[in-house]
């Protein structure tokens, strides 16, 4: 069994998000909303700009903790509440930053808590992985 504490950070990276990874994630998704895409139609619905998608941010901060799971199928759960936008600059981009702790360990599994942010915000909440120890 893996010798884990509360507290232990376990993971940790920062992915770095452009326009382009937006539109190819729309194509994969199939999720063309124009908000992910075009300043003018987020401007008009009152958004602070082109927002990634959530399940996009959603799907980056869980592969943070692959490479340390060592296999996808050991995720029991993962739940997390949307609660700030990833606004992607045309020119600049965005830079999403994970960080997975661990924050409660039984006798056969873990809860990690992933702290994910963009621009010193908090984009998601309650970010929570139930896995199972090896």
């Amino acid at each position: 069994m893996i010798a884990l504490a509360v507290g232990d950070v376990v993971a940790e990276r920062t992915v770095h998000l452009t326009r382009e990874d937006l539109v190819r994630y729309a194509g994969a998704s199939g999720d063309f909303n124009p908000i992910h895409y075009r300043d003018d139609v987020a401007a008009r619905v009152g958004l602070p700009g082109v927002l990634a998608h959530g399940m996009l941010t959603m799907g980056l901060s869980i592969e943070t903790l692959v490479p340390w799971l060592g296999d996808a199928g050991r995720i029991l759960e993962y739940g997390v509440r949307f609660t700030r936008p990833v606004v992607v600059d045309p020119d600049t981009g965005a830079d999403v930053t994970v960080v997975a702790k661990v924050a409660v360990v039984d006798e056969d599994a873990a809860r990690i808590d992933l702290t994910v942010t963009c621009a010193d915000t908090t984009v998601l909440g309650k970010a929570q992985v139930r896995v199972r120890l090896p």
